[in-house]
């Protein structure tokens, strides 16, 4: 597996006392993942390395290729060396149960999906709109999470966030139970990567659909996230930021409660308020 943190020398200035002092900094780690399906490729993903295996089983599920474990064979590295002869462990092979429809060559994606954007590639939006095998009940009688526990999320999502602690340069997505109990962390450079670490390996578990669970994610939430949680039956997206136009439509179509700006004592909830208690 790549490294994590790569150390760079930086020249910092100081403007409030004019110094220019060069100093030892930590970088996450971004280096391409290759997924092939069978023995063709599939994407080539930007990533911070780690978790590599439950990236591509989260990514197979959003994309709506697989919705159960017995579709999933097995999760293997293909043999990568870089420029000085070491294993990259930068491409991952999935192997397929053959009844499983593989996706058609204008399904594919052939460019590069940097960290940045999790759908740069597909061919429309239309297709990127794709039904769920877990799809989101209606908000129940009884709210699903209390407002208290939900704003406490993103401060219990940065105390446990050790590669950003290191670096400052890495997303994070995380599983709560609706009790505020941590389930699951993921970190990644890419928001979708992070996402697709943690729906991956609930899915290696067994776990989905992901009901009675609550998703918190570090950045803002975008169309791809909501799609990505509703693909995993995640009935509530929490965001410190803000949500896009269009992920609150997703959202709303899909039956999912879409939560933005929680930060402190205030929080945002866009759509199916009735899952938060007061």
């Amino acid at each position: 597996m790549g490294r994590l943190i790569h150390r760079v020398k930086a020249t910092r200035l100081d403007l409030a006392t004019q110094r220019r002092v060069v100093r030892e900094e930590a970088l996450a780690a971004e280096e391409p993942l290759e997924i092939r399906l069978g023995h063709e490729p599939f994407t080539v993903t930007m990533r911070t390395p780690g978790d590599d295996f439950d990236l591509v089983a989260g990514f197979l599920v959003s994309e709506a290729i697989i919705f159960e474990p017995e579709q999933l064979i097995s999760l293997r590295f293909c043999a990568g060396e870089d420029e000085n002869g070491q294993q990259t462990f930068n491409v991952v092979e999935a192997q397929l149960r053959p009844d499983v429809a593989l996706p058609g060559a204008s399904a594919q994606r052939h460019v590069t999906t940097t960290s940045a954007c999790g759908i740069c590639g597909t061919a429309s939006i239309d297709a990127v709109r794709k039904s769920s095998h877990y799809p989101i009940t209606a908000p129940p009688d009884q709210p699903l999470i209390k407002a208290e526990v939900l704003a406490g999320l993103p401060d219990e999502l940065r105390e446990r966030q050790k590669l950003f602690e290191k670096t400052g340069g890495v997303h994070a997505a995380a599983l709560f139970a609706p009790d505020g109990e941590l389930l699951r962390l993921r970190e990644d450079v890419g928001r979708h990567n992070a996402v697709d670490k943690v729906v991956g390996a609930a899915f290696r578990d067994r776990e989905l659909p992901l009901r009675d669970t609550i998703l918190q994610v570090s950045g803002r939430a975008s169309f791809e996230l909501v799609q990505k949680a509703a693909m995993a039956g995640i009935p509530v997206l929490a965001a410190v930021s803000a949500p896009s136009s269009l992920a609150v439509e997703l959202a709303r179509e899909s039956g999912l409660t879409l939560v933005g700006f929680s930060r402190g004592r205030t929080l945002n909830v866009y759509t199916h308020d009735g899952r938060i208690g007061d």
